[in-house]
């Protein structure tokens, strides 16, 4: 059943990013536009497709927000990998789009897919004036200074610092670094719906954790032709990690426990949010 939902909140996504960029005028953008968003998980797609199925928001009316977040999460990407930050070659199995164009492309794509992602969230068919006013500074905030940025801004200094990161330090970079955006979006029917968030946070909150340690495991244990891009690379610059400081069987535990805390936050949606369990499930299952 998940697999199934997942595969087609990917196909559905998909085309909808198509549709949006392909509204976008001709010039050199369209191309590395389309380029960074096609494959990837749409994991956070899901996350917002599924929290809005449980205040019964059909996913045609959800889904400019469902794309808005990956073209958000797309463009953190497209700028995370360039030379002066994680100079990374490698995404999604095909060459970095810095690589494929060339770094001034990158900046510009990116940025374009950021104005894209606050644009989606305008579409009058997410419902009332302030429900998206609501979306768009949810989004904000999650990818803004307060989220998402900061938390690149606390990973690029910890390459440098004198001493490696504590537990809580990593804990505190990653829940803006990677658990904003998956905040935002688990959060993100309820947003629209005008409903209460919180156990929608606890869960998002647990989730987002859990993803950031899977993806330490999977940078010591996983196959780069599988992940699609670089592995072993936190390792080799002597980065402070859940691995380096829990251990490989100790994060995994963790990892474990967070998904048991995400899952039962979510008790008194019964079984409407089984799909959302799933989710966070596989997020510490998955290979890629």
């Amino acid at each position: 059943m998940f697999k199934a939902r997942l595969i087609d909140v990917q196909t559905s996504v998909q085309a909808a990013l198509d549709a949006a960029v392909a509204r976008q005028p001709e010039g050199p953008l369209r191309a590395p536009m389309h380029y960074a968003l096609q494959g990837g998980k749409r994991l956070r797609a899901f996350l917002v497709l599924e929290s809005a199925a449980l205040f019964d928001l059909p996913q045609s009316q959800a889904m400019p927000a469902a794309a808005a977040v990956e073209a958000l999460h797309a463009f953190s990407l497209v700028h995370d990998d360039m030379p002066c930050m994680d100079d990374d070659d490698l995404r999604r199995g095909q060459p970095t789009v810095h690589v494929k164009w060339d770094e001034a492309t990158a900046v510009l794509a990116g940025d374009a897919l950021q104005t894209l992602a606050f644009e989606l969230c305008c579409d009058p068919i997410l419902g009332a004036p302030d429900r998206r006013i609501a979306l768009v500074e949810a989004l904000a905030k999650a990818s803004g200074a307060a989220g998402m940025c900061h938390g690149q801004a606390l990973d690029i200094a910890a390459e440098t610092a004198k001493t490696p990161l504590t537990l809580d330090q990593i804990i505190a970079l990653q829940a803006g670094k990677t658990g904003a955006l998956i905040s935002f979006s688990a959060r993100a029917g309820a947003i629209l719906a005008g409903a209460d968030q919180t156990a929608l946070r606890i869960y998002s909150d647990a989730v987002g954790l859990a993803f950031q340690i899977a993806d330490d495991i999977l940078d010591v244990t996983g196959d780069e032709a599988a992940t699609g891009k670089r592995v072993g690379k936190d390792a080799s610059a002597g980065k402070a990690t859940f691995v380096s400081l829990l251990g490989l069987e100790g994060a995994q535990t963790r990892a474990a426990e967070l998904i048991e805390t995400a899952s039962d936050a979510l008790s008194a949606y019964g079984e409407r949010a089984e799909n959302l369990r799933d989710a966070a499930r596989f997020v510490i299952s998955r290979k890629t």
